[in-house]
């Protein structure tokens, strides 16, 4: 039996920005450290204010499932809520939020990362319901709780996906725009079909291959002290056995050769369209230019497509484009929905005449300089959290997972900042092209007379 003993531990953070931090040097200072199981550990203080996060990442998303078998990941993300052998069902919410902490989870092609956010009295607390679902929650575990969890992400399915407005359009774009074999074909919920195949074998086997502490690392941020923080994660979790070696996932990079025009009717009232293309994989060499690339399509009214489609021409009611990172190959995506009037036929057409203009002729310096400000205001605001979605810690881990560094952040930063006019008429011309994207249309029923030209239900 594991024993929980509360500590008070006095822990610290520290982040390194100077006066004139707009143009400094960003240092995230921080302690790095493997357990003899193989769990990855980064230790970073800041004493901002009394509170540390806990942010566990495992390296398995929806991309490490296989055709007929999709949606594992996802629903681990439940399970994990569930209880362990010394967690009761239903405690572990209840002990965080009798320590005024909370938590959460999320899942994604390329990881699945938990955090909790603590008093910094109670990361012990934070530590040991992580471990105890890391090395026993098997022991838990039963047909009965994989059963009601499953019902649970169908249900979930039913009320994103096939229930909401537009709700099928991100299941439909990576269905076309990767080939079936591909890791990142299918949506990170899976389909119903697979979520109701799969059997308690399955799933079983699937946590025992990929959620050992070798295939994992743990970000611990906040008011600690780096030394005693690390007797409470050797504590918790050396006892954790590690897994089975967990290889890099190896595929051929997808190359998608033709525009394919896809259209959905939807119980919508306006039509909706959706441009998406195939870029390199995160935090490579092009991933800063489109990221600016998408800020000077479509952030902020100022933006070519607010301009251009919102503003004088008023044929659009929204528009958005970004860059989606991912660990095998990245998206970028436009998004419009066309005003009351206006078929999608025409959005596209406006859409591309935009692209068209980058790929021919570099942006304005007033343009590139304003898409950087926004970037990096974004990115030193993220900077400002310790925990939660994007903050510091989840940086961290995310920082480690794809460049193998966690204090990637002034990198990172410096990427954007170096970015030239000519560096994003490049990128459009390499990576957004009439013939290479997918042109998805979602229209109100009955009238597909609004879609984009070509598209085929």
């Amino acid at each position: 039996m594991r024993h929980l003993r509360f500590c008070a531990a006095g822990l610290w953070l520290f982040l390194a920005l100077p006066a004139g931090a707009a143009a400094a040097t960003l240092e995230v200072p921080y302690t790095l450290f493997k357990l003899p199981n193989g769990l990855t550990v980064v230790l970073h203080e800041d004493h901002s204010v009394p509170r540390v996060t806990a942010n566990m990442r495992y390296l398995v998303g929806s991309g490490r499932e296989i055709p007929g078998r999709t949606g594992f990941a996802h629903l681990f993300e439940h399970l994990m809520f569930e209880g362990s052998v010394h967690v009761p069902e239903g405690s572990f919410d209840k002990w965080l939020e009798a320590a005024g902490g909370e938590n959460n989870g999320s899942t994604s092609f390329d990881r699945t990362n938990y955090w909790e956010d603590v008093p910094s009295n109670s990361l012990e607390l934070a530590l040991f319901l992580e471990s105890d679902r890391m090395g026993y929650l098997l022991g838990s575990m039963s047909p009965g709780k994989v059963d009601g969890q499953r019902d649970v992400v169908k249900n979930e399915r039913r009320q994103s996906y096939e229930n909401r407005p537009y709700g099928l359009a991100n299941e439909t774009i990576l269905a076309n725009l990767f080939p079936p074999d591909f890791p990142y074909h299918w949506p990170t919920i899976g389909s119903m079909a697979d979520l109701t195949a799969a059997s308690y074998d399955d799933v079983v086997s699937f946590f025992k291959r990929y959620y050992g502490p070798n295939n994992a690392s743990l970000v611990v941020a906040g008011d600690i002290s780096p030394t005693e923080a690390r007797v409470l994660i050797e504590k918790w979790f050396a006892d954790v056995p590690a897994g089975p070696p967990v290889d890099p996932v190896t595929v051929t990079p997808p190359v998608l050769r033709e525009a394919r025009k896809v259209a959905l009717e939807d119980n919508v009232q306006l039509p909706r369209l959706y441009l998406a293309w195939i870029t390199p994989a995160a935090y490579t060499a092009s991933s800063p230019a489109l990221d600016v690339l998408a800020s000077i399509l479509a952030d902020g009214k100022n933006s070519r497509l607010y301009r251009r489609l919102v503003y004088e021409l008023q044929v659009a009611q929204d528009v958005s484009a970004y860059q989606w990172p991912a660990n095998l190959a990245s998206q970028f995506r436009v998004v419009v929905t066309a005003r009351s009037g206006h078929t999608l036929e025409e959005v596209d057409r406006l859409v591309m005449e935009e692209v068209r203009r980058l790929r021919e002729e570099p942006p304005t310096r007033r343009e590139l300089d304003r898409a950087q400000n926004k970037i990096e205001s974004s990115f030193l605001a993220a900077m400002e959290r310790t925990g939660g979605f994007g903050g510091k810690a989840d940086l961290l881990n995310a920082y480690l997972a794809y460049t193998g560094n966690p204090d990637f952040f002034n990198e990172d930063l410096s990427g954007h900042r170096a970015i030239s006019p000519s560096d994003i008429q490049a990128a459009a011309v390499s990576y957004l092209p009439d013939n290479a994207r997918v042109v998805l249309s979602i229209v109100p029923k009955g009238r597909t007379d609004l879609q984009a030209a070509g598209g085929e239900r």
